[in-house]
């Protein structure tokens, strides 16, 4: 995972938002092809980020399953200083697989971040993704 800070000047929510940026791939074999997804994050207070690597606030879900991945976010900003921030995350996910017997499906994925005083971010979505079974 890689990640940015900056200290900003200007407007920022008090709840972090992000942007979609990118997905390295929109088109993977069953079980092969790990996808990156990136996006971008603003936020007010930069409270982005546990220091616990059990503590989860980052959650993206295969819109074909019902529950979300969560991942480890770690601190944003230095020393967990309140510094208005922006900047990228890019989050590498397992290779994914065909749920069905069909030959080919699509999915996308639902991104969320929460920051630690709770509060959560807008949701954004991915582009489709195709999953084909191997030849």
């Amino acid at each position: 995972m890689l990640n940015s800070c900056k200290k900003e000047e200007g407007k920022f929510p008090s709840t972090p938002e992000i942007s979609f940026i990118s997905i390295s791939t929109t088109n993977v074999e069953n079980f092969d092809n790990k996808i990156v997804l990136t996006f971008s994050y603003i936020d007010k207070e930069g409270d982005i980020g546990e220091t616990d690597p059990d503590n989860h606030t980052l959650r993206i879900k295969d819109a074909r399953l019902t529950e979300f991945d969560w991942y480890h976010i770690p601190p944003i900003t230095p020393g967990l200083q309140s510094l208005q921030v922006s900047g990228t995350l890019s989050v590498e996910l397992n290779p994914l697989f065909l749920l069905g017997n069909s030959l080919q499906e699509s999915t996308n994925f639902i991104i969320q971040l929460k920051d630690r005083a709770g509060n959560w971010s807008n949701q954004i979505n991915s582009p489709e993704v195709i999953i084909s079974d191997t030849p």
